[in-house]
């Protein structure tokens, strides 16, 4: 016992601390704990405290990109691969407010629900959303990945998942890993594309949101479609 590491009786007493009172811990403290289940074998405040001090708070860390977080010593791929299971596991809590037959009735409403699965992203995506003739939500699904600025999308497979689901109408969404929300021209031409082929088949294209970390735009709040 006397040869133990000292951080693991530290370690011990914040886990008691938790079950006591979780409150009463600092944040640095919560950050060491989930470390610590990355690196069990490594004292994890030190490496806790530069988290903090390099990214400012819980949320900029959850939303560090991959790469950022590698570059921060101590940060390697198990805990980069432990921290990305965080994320997927908060944006699969927040997307179960993606409840079936939910209404999507604002822009607003569909960006906050939509930015868990696609502000973490470095490069971009391509989701769907699908609704019936009420606006309740039938599907939200991935249909492309790409590069850092570009997702290639083919209409047809926009198309054939709204038939498949027997969708009334569908809302776009694609991600901007760079920040800035603004459509590019090749992001207008896709939109004016599918709303006349789905026009032509009795299908709504409802809005196409661009998401970024803190912001995201709206086709349809802007007047654009």
């Amino acid at each position: 016992m006397k040869n133990q590491p000292h951080y693991l009786g530290h370690r011990k007493r914040l886990k008691e601390k938790l079950r006591k009172e979780p409150s009463l811990l600092e944040d640095h403290e919560v950050l060491e704990l989930l470390l610590g289940y990355a690196l069990p074998r490594k004292d994890t405040k030190p490496l806790a405290k530069e988290l903090l001090s390099r990214f400012g708070s819980f949320k900029e860390i959850l939303f560090a990109r991959t790469s950022e977080l590698e570059q921060t010593p101590g940060i390697g791929h198990g805990v980069s691969t432990f921290w990305l299971l965080w994320r997927e596991f908060w944006s699969r809590l927040e997307q179960s407010d993606f409840k079936p037959k939910i209404v999507l009735d604002s822009p607003g409403k569909v960006a906050s629900l939509a930015r868990t699965r696609l502000c973490f992203l470095e490069i971009e995506e391509f989701w769907i959303i699908l609704v019936d003739t009420k606006n309740g939500l039938l599907a939200f699904e991935k249909l492309c990945s790409g590069t850092v600025d570009q997702a290639l999308v083919f209409p047809r497979e926009v198309i054939a998942l709204a038939l498949e689901f027997k969708a009334s109408g569908l809302i776009l969404l694609h991600n901007h890993p760079g920040g800035d929300p603004r459509p590019s021209p090749q992001d207008f031409q896709l939109t004016e594309r599918l709303q006349r082929i789905a026009q032509d088949l009795g299908l709504r294209v409802l809005d196409h949101i661009i998401i970024t970390r803190d912001n995201y735009f709206s086709f349809q709040e802007e007047r654009k479609m």
